[in-house]
């Protein structure tokens, strides 16, 4: 099986598992189900769940073992976008190819629509117990990670300093810290997810950090490169790929 044909694989066998976890549609308040569902499934690599799968498999365990934590991770990153593309952050209408979930939806179901996947990630992290053999323990450690990855340490005060920071004169270690925080905190998340409930050590955990931080940080150039050479959009976000 070449590289491509791995990833379509892992991709399936997520999307498959997050619709088994979404609420449907029909279910009430049918609204907000239906917000959830057209932010998850619309577009996207799932590549942070699938770096939960593929460090599973480097401890020679079962993908199955950590694909509720991998969805959970998932659902906490769309849960970031909604948010990010909201009129009161970045204003973004669009979002992988089509309307961002504010302007299908409106403000206040895409609110609450980041507010409920959040939920759902927790939560799905916290069902991972209900796998034989995961110990208690690295559920209690796989939370507090992830509260600390996404909070104002980490994912969120990256987004905050994106808002706040002018891109005259940044210094490029200011750069790659909103980099590592804004970016590449839920991919160390997910890597992290993977080893702490296949059993890694501490020096283990330190390495696969490095690893997805270097991850994150090249994903973010990459990002801000492409945004600049294809001027898609008109935004005030300050694009730091400048400087």
């Amino acid at each position: 099986m070449n590289f491509e044909k791995y990833l379509e694989n892992k991709k399936n066998i997520i999307d498959k598992a997050l619709d088994e976890y979404l609420p449907p549609e029909e279910k009430s308040p049918s609204i907000i189900h239906k917000a959830m569902r057209y932010s998850v499934f619309g577009g996207g690599k799932r590549i942070r769940p699938i770096l939960t799968l593929v460090t599973a498999e480097l401890f020679d365990k079962d993908i199955e073992n950590v694909i509720k934590a991998a969805c959970g991770v998932e659902l906490i990153h769309t849960f970031s976008l909604i948010h990010d593309d909201l009129p009161c952050i970045d204003n973004d209408d669009f979002r992988r190819g089509r309307p961002s979930s504010h302007k299908v939806f409106g403000e206040a179901i895409a609110l609450l629509v980041g507010d409920a996947l959040l939920v759902y990630g927790f939560d799905l992290m916290i069902k991972n117990s209900e796998v034989k053999g995961i110990k208690k323990q690295s559920i209690l450690k796989l939370l507090k990670e992830t509260s600390f990855y996404i909070g104002t340490e980490n994912m969120l005060g990256g987004q905050v300093e994106d808002i706040s920071l002018k891109n005259d004169n940044i210094k490029k270690e200011d750069l790659n810290n909103l980099y590592i925080k804004k970016t590449a905190a839920l991919i160390c998340l997910s890597i992290r997810a993977g080893a702490i409930l296949s059993g890694a050590n501490q020096r283990q955990l330190k390495a696969l950090t490095k690893y997805g931080e270097n991850i994150g940080l090249a994903f973010q150039i990459i990002d801000d490169m492409l945004d600049i050479m294809q001027d898609q959009r008109d935004t005030e976000k300050p694009n730091y790929a400048n400087k």
